[in-house]
């Protein structure tokens, strides 16, 4: 576990780069509740890149609790979606727009293309209407739970 890195994974480049090559320019390191992975002030919106494992994606291929200790797993996953809901909160309640970009959309067997991810988020930024979008590994998806501000 102490390998895996919370920052500056191989998908989190790859969706920097390709929203830079779409000409949207974000930084990196925003005080924002959350900590977001992408900040974009001009547009005020943020986004998130969020493995479906460590966030718990309810109904995701990539979701699945270990079976050795499944106490502490399911406890640990479900203070991780509290505090996922109460960022979103805190979020929408100072006027950002939100993003999040899951795990499924890129690996497994509902993967979508790069390009296309990148493409949807980039109208989405520049769009400006809704407050919310997910992207996941199946087009159409709903957030899960109460998060949606």
């Amino acid at each position: 576990m102490g390998s895996i890195r919370g920052r500056n994974t191989k998908p989190e480049i790859a969706l920097r780069s390709g929203l830079h090559r779409l000409g949207l320019r974000f930084s990196l390191r925003s005080k924002l509740p959350g900590r977001p992975d992408i900040t974009l002030p001009r547009h005020r919106t943020v986004v998130f890149f969020h493995g479906c494992f460590w966030h718990g994606h309810e109904g995701c291929a990539l979701f699945r609790l270990p079976k050795t200790r499944p106490e502490f797993w399911r406890d640990k996953i479900e203070a991780n979606r509290e505090r996922d809901a109460r960022v979103l909160n805190e979020l929408a309640a100072l006027r950002w727009r939100i993003a999040v970009v899951r795990e499924c959309s890129i690996r497994g067997s509902l993967r979508r293309e790069w390009s296309d991810i990148c493409l949807e988020l980039a109208a989405w930024i520049r769009g400006g209407d809704d407050a919310f979008m997910e992207i996941s590994g199946w087009v159409g998806a709903e957030p899960v739970g109460d998060v949606t501000p």
